[in-house]
């Protein structure tokens, strides 16, 4: 989920600001994903962390903590965990959705297999609990710990709900809050609770979070209906193909005809797709105005997350976490 190269780059802003935490947290990474015993672990893990990935959840972590005024290194140890999970998953979801490519380079269990991959995906997240318990605050330790079992959820429900015409939009919501928003909203949350902010504060966060991660998965979801493959990091039509239920599709099933609904039951419910299907879909999404109307939910879940950061300490920093909640809607407007 790369962000694109428009003029106005605050996830840039926010690593240049964050420059020597994020340093210390590249550290942490490279030297807790060794293995002495396993060499396969840490060439698995540095294919995907060092293939060029914002590091945007890390940064998030370090971000609230600086905003609450944190002053220790905690932040650091619990930053790296966040990218531990996410690079977790990332492996798992590759092996799950047999997909060839990731950040526009091929993916792990593509070059390796997917045994490797689902095996170094344990690893991290076995080194991920490490790292939570090491600050010694159970309440971190709690969301951590329940983010990781939310994020699988989220992954299951959408296997279960997957190729099913009957998925609504709740549902869909409910995936991607598991899948996406979970970790989002954990590294924002886990910040403030480490620089022991008050409640409000650390609620501020949470919400933040929630919202960037629900409109982030929401403009994924719609890029692969119309982002360019280098922009997106994987190939456009790949939902399509994998006969994933993402808003736009959801929303054009509930407004289809009966022709249509047919057309969704063939390449969707059965999956017997054919040459000239992804253009189809896409001409049924623009006639029912689908696409357009899943940017409006994603600029209305960007505004979420902008009103939820005012609620932090005013700084400039708070300042370019606003300007985030516009950026990533940007790519799609």
């Amino acid at each position: 989920m790369g962000l694109d190269t428009a003029a106005a780059k605050p996830h840039e802003k926010l690593a240049r600001m964050l420059e020597g935490d994020m340093d210390a947290v590249g550290t942490m990474i490279r030297t807790r994903m060794a293995s002495e015993h396993a060499p396969r672990i840490p060439e698995v893990t540095a294919h995907l962390v060092e293939a060029g990935g914002k590091r945007l959840r890390p940064m998030l972590t370090l971000a609230a903590a600086r905003l609450c005024g944190y002053k220790g290194t905690d932040h650091v140890k619990l930053a790296a965990t966040v990218e531990f999970i996410h690079t977790a998953t990332l492996l798992h979801d590759d092996v799950v959705d047999e997909s060839r490519q990731r950040r526009g380079r091929p993916t792990a269990n593509l070059l390796w297999d997917n045994k490797s991959s689902v095996l170094v995906g344990d690893y991290l997240f076995a080194r991920s609990f490490r790292l939570m318990v090491e600050p010694g605050n159970l309440r971190v330790l709690e969301i951590l710990s329940d983010a990781s079992a939310v994020i699988a959820e989220g992954e299951v429900l959408q296997l279960t709900a997957a190729s099913d015409l009957a998925t609504g939009e709740d549902v869909y919501l409910q995936v991607i809050r598991g899948k996406t928003a979970a970790l989002f909203s954990a590294a924002c949350e886990v910040g403030g609770v480490i620089a022991g902010a008050p409640a409000e504060q650390v609620r501020a966060l949470f919400d933040y979070g929630d919202a960037l991660g629900i409109c982030f998965q929401i403009v994924d979801d719609l890029l692969d209906y119309g982002g360019a493959t280098a922009t997106i990091g994987k190939n456009v039509g790949d939902d399509f193909r994998e006969r994933k239920l993402t808003l736009p599709v959801i929303r054009a099933i509930a407004a289809a005809d009966e022709s249509e609904r047919a057309f969704w039951t063939r390449t969707i419910a059965r999956g017997r797709q054919e040459e000239g299907d992804l253009e189809e879909a896409l001409a049924l999404m623009a006639r029912h105005g689908t696409l357009d109307s899943t940017r409006a939910t994603a600029i209305e879940w960007a505004t979420t997350a902008k009103t939820a950061i005012l609620a932090l300490p005013a700084s400039e920093l708070r300042d370019v976490l606003h300007d985030l909640a516009d950026y990533v809607v940007e790519r799609v407007v």
